[in-house]
């Protein structure tokens, strides 16, 4: 059975740094596009990052410069990299898998792991 599990969530205060993990299972995802979605309490689940099966980074604007993307397809995982974190970028996250070439929307991807809280005191 296919699987994503996240960890490396916590809390950290702003200016601070987090970096989350993605480990896949049951599957090998190395041919997949991998993202990260954030859902915060009232708000819709909203894309954050994505990474190609080859490797091409992708972002919202409001994450560029901040947050890094990265898969090692060996360890069959994906990593997100979050600097300089604000209050604002308080939220699940959610590792997700895709067939879809440089998806964005939650409905283009495949499997999604359970979510990991991040929250970012002021």
């Amino acid at each position: 059975q296919e699987q994503l599990v996240e960890s490396g969530g916590g809390l950290v205060q702003a200016g601070g740094s987090l970096r989350l993990s993605c480990a896949a299972s049951g599957r090998t995802f190395s041919s997949y596009g991998m993202g990260w979605f954030r859902q915060a309490p009232g708000k819709e689940r909203e894309f954050a990052a994505g990474i190609t099966w080859l490797g091409t980074t992708y972002y919202i604007d409001s994450v560029k410069g901040r947050f890094t993307i990265s898969r090692d397809n060996a360890k069959n995982a994906v990593y997100l990299q979050m600097n300089s974190l604000k209050p604002d970028d308080t939220a699940v996250y959610y590792c997700a898998a895709a067939t879809r070439r440089l998806a964005r929307a939650p409905s283009d991807y495949d499997y999604w792991g359970q979510g990991t809280q991040v929250t970012v005191s002021s």
